[in-house]
């Protein structure tokens, strides 16, 4: 025959994690705010990226121009050949200026809009800051 009371269980606790999942850095590759820890690396669930975070903080792109000179996002750069659009027949002049650059790390190292061509990758070797 059945109890008149039910079980009653004894109340559970949350395990509390050691870093809250607000506190732990968005995945470097794919900006996933979802990584978690696995020892001391992070790993992103996404993209499967793994990474330190103690090694992650201290790297920068360093990034040089064609005369050696440091570049950062937000720059004004000067390109110093003509080079061609791939897959059209536009050409970028030599001596285009290019306002406001952005640093990415690709086989492309400055993402940019380039006045009457667009949106365009360029090489770091083929531009001095301006």
């Amino acid at each position: 025959m059945w109890p008149a009371t039910p079980y009653l269980l004894p109340a559970t606790t949350k395990k509390e994690r050691t870093h809250p999942v607000d506190t732990l850095p968005p995945c470097p590759k794919c900006s996933c705010e979802y990584a978690y820890e696995d020892g001391p690396m992070l790993i992103c669930p996404e993209c499967a990226h793994e990474w330190d975070p103690a090694a992650a903080s201290d790297s920068a792109l360093v990034i040089k121009d064609a005369n050696g000179n440091l570049l950062a996002d937000g720059d004004t750069v000067v390109v110093l050949k003509d080079l061609k659009v791939k897959g059209s027949s536009l050409v970028v002049k030599v001596g285009t200026k290019v306002r406001n650059i952005r640093l990415v790390d690709s086989d492309h190292d400055i993402d940019c809009k380039i006045p009457g061509i667009g949106a365009m990758g360029l090489k770091s070797e083929f531009v001095k800051k301006a």
